[in-house]
């Protein structure tokens, strides 16, 4: 022997822990674990979400389901020029504000389709690609708007979101 201590130095503390440690670390999630994968049946499952809000004039719960920084866009086909014609375009609260003013003087049913949902490759976001037909009754006068419609969903906090919506209007058929 050289008359070196062998062993732990004075004051360390065995390596006991460091299994278990190593154990609890494979097994618990990351903390920056991936949000769950949008499906197909939520993003269909909140387009009906948000149009039951809409239809019960839940104008508080209808816009609880878009984004901060949504976008809203209505427009129409220019059938002799070819391209778009914009109606308008607004974000959250101007578009709150102008539903409100419309619901205010009329009522307005809406039925929508989703067509096609279209799952990002991450899976954290979604492209609904639908149509709707909107009765309105106003002024003693029952009219019917229809439209193709567009959306983004994402997930914010755990919770489906739309990014906003455009609308293009279209012939009823």
């Amino acid at each position: 022997m050289d008359g070196r201590q062998r062993g732990p130095r004075p004051g360390a503390r065995p390596l006991r822990l460091l299994p278990l440690l190593l154990a609890a670390a494979l097994i618990a999630p990351p903390a920056h674990a991936a949000a769950p994968r949008l499906t197909e049946a939520q993003a269909r499952a909140f387009a009906q979400k948000q149009e039951a809000a809409w239809n019960a004039r839940d104008l508080d719960g209808y816009f609880a389901l878009f984004t901060r920084d949504a976008v809203f866009i209505d427009q129409t086909r220019d059938i002799k020029n070819g391209g778009m014609i914009p109606y308008g375009r607004s974000g959250l609260a101007q578009a709150k504000a102008q539903a409100a003013k419309f619901l205010a003087g009329a009522t307005s049913m809406e039925r929508g389709v989703v067509d096609k949902v279209e799952i990002a490759a991450d899976g954290r976001s979604a492209r609904l690609i639908g149509r709707e037909v909107t009765t309105i009754q106003s002024k003693g006068r029952t009219r019917r708007a229809c439209a193709d419609t567009e959306q983004t969903l994402v997930q914010v906090g755990g919770e489906i979101r739309s990014k906003g919506q455009t609308d293009t209007i279209t012939r009823c058929r």
